[in-house]
Parts: C-alpha cells; sequence; structure tokens
C-alpha cells in the first residue's frame, strides 16, 4: 500500500473511501464539516444518527458511486477527555480492517482533521499512518490453497486543503517507514525455524547493507569460539545450523569518531532449552526467541526507508547506530553443553551452566562484551525475549526495563510510550546477586523461581563496563502473541521496533548527577 499526498480545496479530493473521526457526545456534523463540503450527501444521511462515537464504533456511510467521495467511515474516538494516542492508533486499525473487508481500493484521511485532534499533530499524522499499515499485515509466503491473497488497498493518501505541510509530511513518512520496519521484524519473528536461521540472518543483513549502504561484519562459529567467547559457544555447541555474530552500523557523514548508541539483540531462531529440554507443547512457538534481534533488523529497515545511509540524517537519523546480534539455535545432542559445565565468557568471568534453557544470557553476554570492546558505546541496550518469568509478572502488553541511570530508564519509557510500546521499570537490586552465586565458578546462570526476571538482568549487569550507560530490555510478552490485537492479527508484533527507533533519533539526555 503506496502512502500518497492530495494538495487542493476539498471538492477535488478523490479516495474510494474517507476516513472521519468524531468524539463521543458531540456533534459529528460540526466535527465532520470539511468533509461534508466534499462530500455535501453525509449532512443528511440517515445512517449519520445512528452513529455513537464510540471508541473503536466505526460506520460506513454511502453517498452516490459516481461522485468523488462515495462513502465515508466514521472511526469512533470516544469521550474527549479519555482521548490518548492509543485511541486514534485502535480506530484507524479498525477502520482499515473495514475497507479490507469491503475491498475498498483508495482510502483518504484529511489531515486536518488529525491535526485537530488533541496532542501534537505531528504525533498524531505518525500514528494514524502506521496504524493504517499495521492490521493489514499478512504472512502469505506458505500458503498454497488460498485463491487469492487477502485485500489490502492500493494506496492511502493524506488531503492538504492548502501547501503540503513539511512537519505533517515527515511525519507520515516516518510512519510508513516504521510500519516497513516492524513488518520486516514480523516476518523474521514469524518465519519458520527451517528458513529463519542465523546464516539466513547473515544474507538479510547483507541485504539491507546492500540496498541502504550499511555495513556488515559478521563472524562464523569457528570465529566466535576462537575469539574466547565461552559463553555463546556453549549454545551452539549442540547446534547443527552454523551461529553467527552480526553486526550491522549506520553511520551519518562526519560521526565515525563519535561513540554509537549501540543495541545488542538476542538471535536464538530456535530454542528447544538445549538438554534442559522444554516440554513440547507450544515449542514451536520458539521459533520467536530472536525478537531482539529482529527488532534490530526492523530499526535499519526503518532507517533505510528514510534514506539509507546516504540520506536519513536530513531525516533526523544524526547518530551513529550499531546493532549487534548473537545469533545460534539451542539444541541438543551428543555435544551440547550439559547442566554443570563450566564455560569461560569473553570477559573472562566463569559461568556455572544449571540450565541450558537459560540460554538467551549466554549469547547476550559474551555480544555485549565484544560490542564494548568494538565500539565504545556512549550507551548499550540489550533487548531480548529472555525470561517467562516477565510474561508473568507484566502480561503480554509491557515490556520490562532495567538500567543503570534514571534517566535512561526514563526515556526508554517516555519514548517508547510515545509510540504505543510500553515497559515498566523492574530493580537491578545487588542483594539479588545471592541467588546466583556459584559454588564452583563465579556465578551460575539461573537462580530460583523467584525473582527471575531480575536476576537475569543482574547476570547481565555482570558484563556491562563500570561507568557504562546500559539498560536491558526483556520484551518476552509483548514481542510475539497467539491472540488477535487491533494492530496485530497474530504472531510477532514488532514491538521495540519503533522504540528503538525514537532513541536513534531523538537520543538519551545525560544522567543528572544526582
Amino acid at each position: 500500500m503506496d502512502l500518497r499526498f492530495q494538495r487542493g480545496p476539498s471538492g477535488e479530493w478523490k479516495a474510494s473511501v474517507v476516513l472521519a473521526f468524531a468524539f463521543k457526545g458531540e456533534d459529528i456534523r460540526k466535527q465532520a464539516q470539511a468533509l461534508i463540503d466534499v462530500a455535501p450527501w453525509l449532512d443528511i444521511a440517515p445512517a449519520l444518527n445512528d452513529f455513537t462515537g464510540a471508541a473503536g464504533e466505526t460506520g460506513v456511510l454511502y453517498g452516490h458511486p459516481k461522485i468523488a467521495i462515495p462513502r465515508i467511515i466514521l472511526c469512533g474516538l470516544g469521550e474527549r477527555e479519555s482521548y490518548t494516542a492509543e485511541t486514534l492508533r485502535k480506530s484507524v486499525a479498525a477502520a482499515m480492517q473495514k475497507c479490507r473487508e469491503l475491498k475498498l481500493e483508495t482510502v483518504g484521511i484529511d489531515v486536518q482533521t488529525l491535526a485537530g485532534l488533541p496532542g501534537d499533530a505531528a504525533r498524531n499524522v505518525e500514528e494514524a499512518v502506521v496504524s493504517a499499515y499495521l492490521p493489514l499485515y499478512t504472512y502469505e509466503r506458505f500458503r498454497t490453497t488460498r485463491k487469492e491473497p487477502l485485500f489490502t488497498p492500493s494506496w492511502i493518501s493524506l488531503f492538504f486543503a492548502e501547501d503540503i505541510d513539511s512537519t505533517l509530511r515527515d511525519a507520515a513518512r516516518r510512519g510508513e517507514s516504521a510500519a516497513a520496519g516492524i513488518f520486516l521484524t514480523r516476518d523474521l519473528v514469524n518465519g519458520p525455524a527451517n528458513l529463519v536461521t542465523p546464516s539466513f540472518l547473515e544474507e538479510q543483513a547483507r541485504k539491507l547493507a546492500a540496498r541502504y549502504g550499511f555495513t556488515v561484519r559478521s563472524m562464523t562459529r569457528q570465529e566466535i569460539a576462537a575469539a574466547g567467547m565461552g559463553a555463546f559457544e556453549s549454545v551452539f555447541k549442540g547446534a547443527v545450523e552454523d551461529a553467527r555474530l552480526l553486526a550491522i552500523e549506520y553511520c551519518p557523514r562526519g560521526m565515525e569518531k563519535e561513540q554509537p548508541l549501540v543495541f545488542v539483540g538476542k538471535g536464538v531462531t530456535f530454542d528447544t532449552g538445549g538438554i534442559s529440554l522444554k516440554p513440547s507443547a507450544n515449542m514451536g512457538d520458539m521459533k520467536s526467541d530472536m525478537g531482539g534481534a529482529g527488532a534490530i533488523f526492523g530499526l535499519f529497515e526503518t532507517i533505510g526507508q528514510m534514506g539509507g545511509q546516504a540520506g536519513a540524517a536530513s531525516a533526523g537519523f544524526t547518530r551513529r547506530v550499531i546493532g549487534v546480534m548473537p545469533c545460534t539455535e539451542n539444541m541438543p545432542d551428543g555435544q551440547a553443553t550439559r547442566p554443570g559445565d563450566v564455560v569461560t565468557s569473553l570477559s573472562g568471568q566463569t559461568i556455572e551452566i544449571i540450565n541450558t534453557d537459560a540460554e538467551g544470557r549466554l549469547i547476550l553476554c559474551d555480544a555485549m562484551t565484544w560490542a564494548q570492546r568494538e565500539y565504545d558505546p556512549a550507551v548499550m541496550v540489550d533487548l531480548a525475549t529472555l525470561t517467562g518469568a516477565c510474561l508473568i509478572a507484566l502480561g503480554t502488553d509491557v515490556a520490562a526495563v532495567f538500567a543503570t541511570d534514571d534517566a535512561l530508564a526514563d526515556t526508554v519509557r517516555t519514548r517508547g510510550g510515545d509510540v504505543g510500546d510500553l515497559y515498566w521499570r523492574l530493580p537491578l537490586w545487588d542483594r539479588y546477586f545471592e541467588d546466583l552465586k556459584s559454588d564452583v565458578a563465579d556465578m551460575k546462570n539461573v537462580g530460583g523461581r523467584e525473582g527471575g526476571t531480575i536476576n537475569a538482568a543482574l547476570f547481565l549487569k555482570q558484563f556491562v563496563d563500570e561507568g557504562r550507560r546500559w539498560a536491558h530490555l526483556d520484551i518476552a510478552g509483548p514481542a510475539y502473541r497467539n491472540k488477535k490485537s487491533p494492530l496485530c492479527p497474530f504472531g510477532a508484533t514488532g514491538f521495540a521496533v519503533r522504540t528503538l527507533m525514537q532513541l536513534a533519533l531523538h537520543g538519551v539526555p545525560e544522567p543528572s548527577g544526582d
């Protein structure tokens, strides 16, 4: 679906349908005045009286099929006092589902209507555009029986009555680019593990680099082992598929010596648990255990869509950004790591592996050490579908954030919340590390059942350089769902892509120092 812009008097607007937004309890005709000018039949449509404006409500009004705007979809926003950006997202998503159902070829939105909603005008436009795309996602690669693909409109157009406002146009482009990044993440995470292997992810990274001018580095399992990444090696020892450590870099001109923003994403392309084998029920969902790495791919697709190495700086991506992705399967065989084995990490610290199903932290700790040595990041953020305990604690809508300073934690929560990615901060209290102390090594890879999400974060903290700004995002809950939501038909959600995009665009303020 293409994004277009139309400029001119409302009488010249053309589309199969136009979306109109209305609050509950307010005069709908007054709220849709611009559309009455282009579709005068709207003012006398009897069905207008049936529409209440409740949040998520949609109503289709029909005019004459030969006129420029033959249909209006009314989109309810609920009470004005309760309005949030999430209200707009769900309203647009419901309307686009109706467009798919009715097979409407072209969709229009009056920009002034969006700009007039509560909140920042550019934010409203960006959220409306990204929300127009997300509910239409499909993963059809392996379907052979469907006679025709699910219908998707050809284009969505933003209508400007006067000159096209560059700020609102750029906001719309950000929304379009964010959707493209989220779609790539969803494709990678939804893809079956016999397709989406570590070597496949390397191919995807190189395609991004070739298309958008990024730089890619890759290490094989032999190179990872030779470098001394014993924790990472312990996970891929049982796998036939070759592991990879991938790094992809975006560096605006003149920023080559700048300390970068580094994201480290867990890329376990299939997780059986290893020798500590998982139950068979729902094991197929463990193809999603690379959601952290998948989000980094989505970020770089977004940067690419906004101009890539050559032009993204003019779109606001003025910071050097690097994604590091340790990628492997976690499989059981005769070579696999055993519970009780002791390994030496790249940092030199030794780890007693109590549970081979706590593998994500093992690949992340070596990748984090490597990233710090190679890139000296100003800020390092790791993200991973790390613990089931986080899912129990926070559910499927909220991710956990841990951070070494308040400014970083607050930035993740605020910037993520702005785009619908919700986070809740959990503590990094050293007293919990008592559970990770080992009798035979520097630490164990798991503690007891209690505080599992905190213990995992504290384990990773042992591999963060003194004074390094670091945040850990446990996205186990919202990264993958088995039920439909307004913005995601199934499976991978693309959670955290827009959080990373926000951090790359706006950076992280320095800590207050108090």
